[in-house]
């Protein structure tokens, strides 16, 4: 019987000693991710602390977080077995943010001024209710079936999906939100926001303020072998500069999102490790250096914070968008955007008209054809911060399909030819849910 305590004993030692090495070092991000999605998803979009627990942080580890919001505060914290506790603070028209220590939660701060379009216009254009419109050549029973096949059935929890939605010729033609979601309901797009930020260098390049042709205007790569990165390959993702994203251990990535005051410069300080141009590498402190990048576009950072409501998310009537900025007030343009379904689907119908909103051209027709043609190390898979189909990422969905992407499957996807966009958000992608099967039985439902 001692000899098996004593076992039991040292088993045990083995154990604390194999967490300690390979856990210790991820409570900071623990807690980190933990803190910030609680703040963000109860102060944006009002879930409980329950369902935020049991949702949005039902990801290995984050689950061994233990959470408290402060209502009068407006803050949320997160800790680890009473270790490395994160604090994320809540300000109305910035998001939530992730701070340390140091960060002066008293320090005045400007917030973006807003516009609220209205109109008696029926979506997308207004806020009116949305035309009951029957299309003959639409088979409504099979696009039912579509939709509800993307969600799990009662009990199960494979699929995941929040919210889908599916909009044809600028009508809604499929709508279905999981239970405890609706049409108000404000979800994050993660890397979709990235689509956010390309799309606000095309509005700036067709007022002429830029061009992204040429070498990405930063002091500190004057000198080196960086010199000659343009604004472009920055979009197209390929600079050739160093960077490590994988959300399974501590990179690059989760170093910048849940660690970084100044979520601009992770990228900006890397090494390149190949030439501009010849080496496609999914980067989301690309997106935080561009949106470092808009900033400098502005005299003031009011000018900066009113510019993506103003130029795009107001503009085409995505009122419910929120996006998030990092301690140093910059957008997180890579990853912390909040919208409803609808308000995302605006957006890609946007792209869908080829720049043009109810008469306006905000973006270039050239932008929109630029954002959807493959970058050339990328095997047809990526464009300017857009995802594409032209590489038969799905075989059963039309090539010039191209998409808004983020973690646990967000999408928006814009079909060209089919007039067609499809908006989907949850908590599981490829290949608990099948992408492919989900977009062929809805294109499937428009008959030839």
């Amino acid at each position: 019987m001692k000899k098996f305590f004593k076992f039991a004993a040292f088993a045990f030692l083995l154990l604390l000693v194999y967490l300690g090495i390979t856990t210790y070092p991820k409570l900071d991000l623990i807690s980190g991710f933990s803190a910030k999605s609680m703040a963000s998803a109860h102060f944006i979009d009002a879930r409980p602390q329950e369902v935020i627990e049991k949702g949005d942080n039902d990801i290995p580890l984050i689950g061994l977080a233990k959470n408290k919001i402060d209502e009068n505060s407006r803050y949320a914290t997160a800790s680890v077995f009473g270790l490395k506790e994160r604090k994320a603070i809540y300000r109305e028209g910035l998001g939530a943010t992730l701070i340390d220590a140091a960060f002066d939660i008293s320090k005045p701060y400007e917030v973006p001024r807003r516009i609220q379009t209205k109109g008696n216009f029926s979506f997308p254009y207004g806020d009116m209710p949305a035309k009951d419109t029957l299309f003959s050549n639409i088979d409504y029973p099979n696009l039912q079936a579509a939709i509800n096949n993307a969600f799990d059935a009662i009990g199960e929890k494979k699929k995941r999906s929040r919210a889908v939605l599916v909009v044809y010729k600028d009508q809604i033609i499929g709508e279905k939100y999981a239970p405890g979601f609706s049409k108000n309901s404000k979800l994050l797009g993660w890397s979709m926001t990235k689509s956010i930020t390309s799309a606000l260098f095309g509005i700036l390049q067709k007022q002429g303020k830029i061009d992204i042709y040429k070498p990405a205007p930063i002091a500190e790569w004057a000198n080196d072998s960086r010199a000659k990165i343009t604004i472009s390959d920055l979009l197209h993702m390929n600079s050739g500069l160093e960077w490590e994203e994988d959300y399974t251990k501590i990179c690059d990535a989760t170093k910048m999102l849940f660690l970084a005051k100044d979520m601009s410069r992770s990228q900006l300080e890397k090494p390149l490790q190949f030439q501009p141009n010849t080496h496609w590498n999914y980067s989301s402190g690309t997106s935080n250096l561009l949106s470092g990048l808009l900033r400098k576009q502005f005299k003031t950072h009011q000018d900066y914070l009113d510019f993506w409501y103003s130029a795009l998310i107001d503009k085409i009537g995505m009122h419910s968008m929120v996006v998030e900025t990092d301690m140093a007030g910059n957008f997180v343009g890579s990853s912390y955007s909040w919208a409803t379904a609808r308000d995302w689907a605006k957006f890609g119908l946007l792209y869908l008209h080829q720049g043009n909103w109810n008469g306006e051209q905000i973006l270039d027709p050239a932008w929109v054809k630029y954002t959807a043609t493959p970058t050339n190390t990328s095997n047809g898979a990526y464009g300017a911060h857009f995802w594409l189909n032209a590489g038969g990422r799905f075989p059963d969905a039309p090539r010039n399909l191209f998409y808004c992407s983020g973690f646990q499957g967000q999408m928006v996807a814009i079909i060209p030819s089919l007039d067609l966009v499809i908006v989907r958000l949850g908590l599981n992608e490829d290949p608990k849910f099948d992408f492919n099967l989900f977009l062929k039985e809805v294109v499937r439902s428009l008959k030839k």
